[in-house]
């Protein structure tokens, strides 16, 4: 880890509302703050680790998510650059370890705020606002997705998520079943459903989308 005047500069690019800050709480920020580079599948947090600090994320992205003894997982979010990890905030104002895991999806920078200054800058109004505003907006993402889980059906949730990632997808059974908190093999089935009806045309780590429509009326249910 190190400190880097340039990160600093990085960050208040991606969020502006930093610049804001009196000079004094801005010079703590850039003096601070450290700088990290973690390749793709790093593990930047994980359940019932202490944190240690609050990252805002300059390059790459983190995916959130919780997992379960069974190796299955759900997504909760992604951090990516100008954005904030609510469960780090949360850990950081309760005092509390973490509840969930954070893995980098690619080659990621992160610029991490220790505790300490990060407590120390909640005193200034702009920092505190800044943080229960992106508090907010990600309580919002997990309520949606509470509602995703609970009151739609796999096969619903899988046909939107093959309507928003083009016509042809580069991907496994297994990552699509990462990606809705499902098991392989539960996916792969449905995928093969679909496949049958039309829909989808099936090969080795590709679904190419035949008929959108139709995939539209299975994720309306």
């Amino acid at each position: 880890m190190t400190r880097s005047p340039a990160g600093c500069d990085a960050l208040i690019a991606l969020y502006p509302i930093l610049a804001a800050l009196p000079g004094a709480a801005r010079l703590r920020l850039g003096e601070r703050a450290h700088l990290m580079r973690l390749p793709a599948g790093t593990t930047v947090f994980d359940e019932r680790q202490a944190c240690q600090g609050f990252p805002f994320v300059l390059t790459g992205s983190i995916r959130v998510f919780k997992a379960a003894p069974s190796g299955r997982e759900l997504p909760l979010y992604r951090v990516a650059p100008g954005e904030t990890c609510v469960i780090s905030s949360a850990c950081l104002l309760g005092q509390t370890p973490y509840n969930a895991r954070g893995v980098t999806e690619s080659e990621t920078t992160l610029l991490v705020l220790p505790n300490a200054d990060f407590q120390a800058l909640l005193a200034e109004p702009t920092f505190r606002d800044f943080i229960f505003q992106l508090f907010s907006e990600r309580i919002a993402e997990l309520m949606q997705l509470i509602e995703e889980v609970a009151f739609r059906k796999l096969d619903q949730r899988l046909a939107a998520l093959l309507l928003g990632k083009g016509q042809r997808l580069h991907t496994t059974h297994q990552h699509l079943a990462d990606e809705l908190g499902s098991v392989r093999e539960i996916v792969s089935r449905l995928l093969k459903g679909f496949a049958a009806q039309g829909l989808v045309a099936l090969s080795r780590e590709q679904v190419e989308i035949l008929d959108a429509a139709g995939l539209r009326r299975v994720a309306a249910g």
